[in-house]
């Protein structure tokens, strides 16, 4: 069937606001290094001032994976809400210029558009700020189901399970993509997401998913596993495909009763993880709506994601299309 997007994203439309630390403003602002704090508006706003300059991006765990999507070529979109406001208008130029449909109207009233500050430390840590403000108001009013039906694959992000009604928004485009002839792919996100939900997160994967991206914690998190591999053999069979990444050990694609290992690509020091799993999802997500093999798919996902973990930010820097001539032919 011929459709007009490969990939269709719905996930946290947040500005993510990268910013070089030490480990003295880390201390300074009583966070604890290497992990993730969800602020209020009036932290997220003193946060901002405070740290000076930085990278800002569009970011978002499904619109980094869109992104990058758009820059190896494929057609996609996104859904997520923003506030009229100057980073609802930062994060709007930004996923635009790289070739991703952002259509979603922004909120004119209610909370300001969300933003993570993300302090890299020399050890390539990143501790995060979260603040999710518009974002999780996202509702099925806000779904362009349209442009859902046109996708060959509705991508959704865990994060957002945390609000009914995005929960509901889920369902609804997934029904919609499913009768339409697509396929929904699922990240799990975080496993202190999956811990939070994890029945019905196990249901959404029975029911709803026919791709599901996560990482080894997530992944022993959902199945209450004491192993990658107890895991791996809870989900296969659950959905068509699991594309279970494992850092510096790669990652590993079930497909029924087959079994792909893919190795990581090493392409330089390791800088900044931000990005690394949305970036997987983008090269194994674009293979995949090529028509690529599995193994190609795991392939190009493992490149996008080696490449992304050399710099810092969640969007590549370079051409990923270079990339992939250069180390793929």
């Amino acid at each position: 069937m011929d459709k007009t997007y490969d990939v269709i994203g719905i996930g946290n439309a947040i500005v993510d606001v990268l910013v070089q630390a030490d480990d003295d403003l880390i201390e300074h602002f009583g966070l604890t290094k290497g992990t993730m704090a969800l602020v209020d508006e009036a932290q997220a706003e003193g946060l901002y001032a405070e740290v000076g300059p930085g990278l800002e991006t569009s970011g978002g765990s499904a619109a980094n994976t869109l992104a990058g999507v758009a820059q190896l070529g494929g057609r996609a979109g996104f859904i997520g809400r923003v506030r009229d406001d100057q980073l609802g208008r930062i994060f709007t130029h930004d996923i635009r210029s790289v070739g991703a449909r952002f259509d979603t109207p922004a909120a004119t009233e209610g909370p300001s558009t969300a933003r993570c500050m993300i302090l890299v430390t020399p050890d390539a840590q990143r501790t995060m700020c979260t603040y999710l403000g518009a974002s999780v108001g996202l509702d099925p009013a806000d779904l362009d189901l349209e442009m859902v039906a046109q996708a060959k694959v509705l991508y959704l992000e865990g994060y957002l399970w945390d609000n009914d009604e995005a929960k509901a928004a889920f369902i609804a485009a997934a029904e919609v993509a499913r009768d339409n002839g697509g396929e929904v792919a699922l990240s799990l996100s975080d496993a202190f997401c999956v811990e939070r939900h994890r029945e019905s997160f196990q249901e959404l994967v029975d029911g709803h998913v026919d791709i599901l991206f996560a990482n080894e914690m997530e992944i022993t998190t959902l199945y209450e596993a004491n192993s990658f591999e107890e895991a791996a053999d809870h989900v296969r069979g659950r959905c068509r495909l699991a594309a279970l990444t494992r850092s510096e050990l790669g990652s590993v694609v079930l497909n029924g009763a087959a079994t792909h290992n893919v190795a990581p690509f090493q392409l330089g020091p390791l800088l900044d993880t931000t990005g690394a799993g949305d970036l997987y999802a983008a090269g194994f997500l674009h293979a995949y709506t090529q028509g690529q093999a599995i193994d190609a798919c795991g392939k190009l996902g493992s490149l996008c994601a080696g490449q992304v973990v050399t710099q810092l930010g969640p969007r590549p820097r370079g051409s990923l299309k270079q990339l992939v001539a250069q180390h793929l032919g």
